[in-house]
């Protein structure tokens, strides 16, 4: 078998006496998608931007494509193939749906010993990758605060897979979504996982992670609960191990069944 695209092996993180992490194993093969789940505090935060390089781990050790490697900065994890693609998007709101798209790595064209920006390449390339995913962009000029959230996403997802991304981390790319715009981002992390790439999908909804995700593991307080497939666990399941359902259970014995 292939070596995992991502794998992590027993990931600490400690931020002076706070443990963040402790001993948090995580893997992410091609062509899959693998939701990372938890309630709000669990670290999964912590965890991506460790995959990511923007944090160093603190014990444990990390492999991409079978080889061991030691990320500095986001940048390591950039050109490792590694892309985030965070809740605030970093995308600027007032700049056209083309330059946030390339955001400074327009192709460019050569007058004389003069450099420009290639823009009607750069609107070609940005119409043809947004048309793939199903949203026309009728002008590429437009701001892209003009955009719906759904949309927004999906011009930062297909950003990062035309750049040349093997993992895609999605850090809770639906949670401020409405129904259609959710099912559109769902749809293309679909198109994206057929590509072969894999996929890390951060959420702590449940309903979301199930319509699209290959394997689920849980978080608590820094600790792995468990890794399971599709096949090996229900959505009522991985609800009580993100709630505390063992716990809640106690709670409602002791109080009579109320909770």
């Amino acid at each position: 078998m292939a070596a995992p695209l991502i794998e992590m092996r027993d990931i600490e993180k400690h931020f002076g006496s706070v443990i963040a992490l402790n001993g948090v194993s995580f893997t992410v093969n091609a062509g899959e998608v693998h939701c990372l789940l938890g309630d709000n505090g669990a670290g999964k935060s912590t965890f991506i931007k460790t995959m990511s390089g923007v944090h160093k781990a603190t014990k444990g050790e990390m492999f991409v494509d079978g080889d061991l490697v030691h990320f500095v900065s986001a940048r390591d994890a950039i050109d490792k193939g590694i892309a985030t693609v965070y809740q605030d998007l970093a995308m600027i709101p007032l700049m056209s749906v083309t330059r946030n798209f390339f955001m400074g790595r327009e192709p460019t064209r050569w007058v004389g010993p003069l450099r420009f920006v290639n823009f009607s390449e750069a609107h070609r390339i940005t119409k043809e990758q947004m048309s793939k995913i199903g949203i026309d962009v009728r002008d590429p000029n437009q701001a892209v605060g003009t955009l719906s959230g759904g949309e927004r996403q999906t011009v930062a997802i297909a950003r990062a897979v035309y750049f040349g991304a093997k993992v895609l981390i999605l850090d809770e790319p639906t949670s401020a979504l409405g129904v259609r715009q959710t099912s559109m981002v769902l749809k293309y992390i679909d198109m994206v996982r057929k590509r072969g790439l894999g996929v890390v999908f951060i959420t702590h909804n449940v309903r979301h992670a199930m319509a699209v995700g290959d394997r689920f593991t849980v978080l608590n307080r820094g600790q792995t609960l468990g890794t399971a497939t599709r096949a090996e666990i229900t959505p009522e399941e991985l609800q009580d191990l993100m709630a505390g359902g063992k716990e809640l259970a106690v709670l409602s014995e002791t109080l009579g069944g109320t909770v």
